[in-house]
């Protein structure tokens, strides 16, 4: 009788580690500060909630499967034809329907050395290699991404602003790198953090999925629009990559509570504006307060900050996580994304910002 074995996945599998999101819970914590996974400070839209709950009776249909009335919303306050829209299970389901469709067995997907880690892992599922571009002053360098071009390159990820760093990079440097690239390769701007961002030479990459056949950009409903357990995101793309998209994904991919909840979150202009005033009072200030305890930090555009730690064992990054979990505070370590000096933290509450801020200061004035 012939010797049986276990399936064996397909090359590239096991060289994965597997993606490992922020702590949500602390044993014997009935509510700990959650600042682990850049989630909305303010929650959602009172009206998105409604619209969910009003559905739980009809969760035993399918959903439309275009998802067309979310689409018809987010065209119309965008400005976007929703013919060009893909909507998804969050921007993750997108970015591996990316994968899926424009890169393999042979390929290489270029990305920024400390971006998302989705880029890298989505790549191994498929076959491909990923290629990581240094950064300069942790921000994307376009003149390093260009240099690790090579006839293998089939798409480049750019998070924009980028996670974990919150830096960004300004719409002439997006342009100049995309104008650095072969029409074979997808540039995918990934702009999950754009309706945070308040500077003024930002550009989401609107501009150029308009202009060009091989631009993509990803947004999500998971950051500022406060639907991160509903897993809702979209990607706008020239016609023909919406073509592509829709041909694979699947038929229902997006629930009819979450395609509800993002229309009217998208309708709840005044629900948006809070959430944007609330980030920049509390960015800056908190920002403010790392500063003066000594914690060298990169500007960020987003909803979060990343401050660097001493290298010291008791006020290293390590001891400073434990330190705060200790408070019921927790945070994102960042030595998966090769930044281990590194704690990632959201902006919360005020309450609890001004709670974080005093923490860390008890905890670096310790001898």
């Amino acid at each position: 009788m012939a010797a049986t074995t276990a399936p064996v996945p397909r090359p590239g599998i096991l060289d994965i580690a597997p993606y490992v999101g922020g702590e949500a819970t602390i044993p014997g914590v009935e509510r700990p500060i959650r600042l682990a996974s850049n989630e909305s400070a303010l929650g959602p839209s009172p009206k998105a909630m409604a619209a969910y709950a009003a559905l739980a009776g009809e969760i035993h249909r399918y959903p439309e499967g275009s998802a067309q009335a979310l689409r018809d919303a987010i065209g119309q306050r965008q400005g976007l034809d929703p013919g060009r829209i893909v909507c998804g299970a969050g921007s993750d389901e997108l970015i591996a329907l990316l994968l899926r469709c424009y890169a393999g067995h042979g390929d290489e997907v270029l990305y920024s050395r400390h971006g998302f880690l989705m880029y890298p892992i989505g790549a191994l599922s498929v076959g491909a290699t990923p290629v990581a571009a240094p950064e300069r002053a942790l921000t994307a360098d376009v003149d390093a991404l260009l240099e690790r071009l090579t006839p293998r390159t089939r798409i480049v990820f750019l998070a924009n602003p980028n996670n974990p760093t919150g830096t960004y990079i300004g719409a002439a440097e997006l342009t100049r790198l995309h104008a650095g690239l072969p029409p074979s390769v997808v540039l995918a701007i990934d702009a999950a953090y754009a309706e945070f961002v308040n500077r003024n030479d930002y550009e989401p990459g609107i501009g150029l999925v308009d202009r060009a056949d091989n631009v993509v950009m990803l947004r999500t409903f998971s950051k500022i629009y406060a639907l991160a357990g509903l897993r809702l995101g979209w990607a706008y793309c020239p016609p023909a990559i919406a073509e592509v998209l829709n041909r694979v994904r699947g038929p229902f991919n997006v629930s009819t509570p979450a395609a509800a909840a993002g229309l009217a979150a998208i309708e709840d202009t005044a629900s948006l504006q809070r959430a944007r005033v609330h980030n920049d009072r509390w960015l800056p200030w908190f920002s403010e307060r790392l500063a003066a305890l000594g914690l060298p930090l990169t500007p960020s555009a987003a909803n979060f900050v990343l401050p660097q730690f001493p290298d010291e064992p008791e006020r290293n990054a390590d001891a400073a996580f434990a330190f705060l979990r200790t408070h019921h505070i927790l945070t994102r370590k960042m030595a998966a994304y090769g930044l281990p000096h590194h704690l990632r933290i959201s902006i919360g509450t005020g309450e609890e910002m001004e709670q974080v801020a005093a923490v860390l200061g008890k905890f670096l004035a310790r001898r």
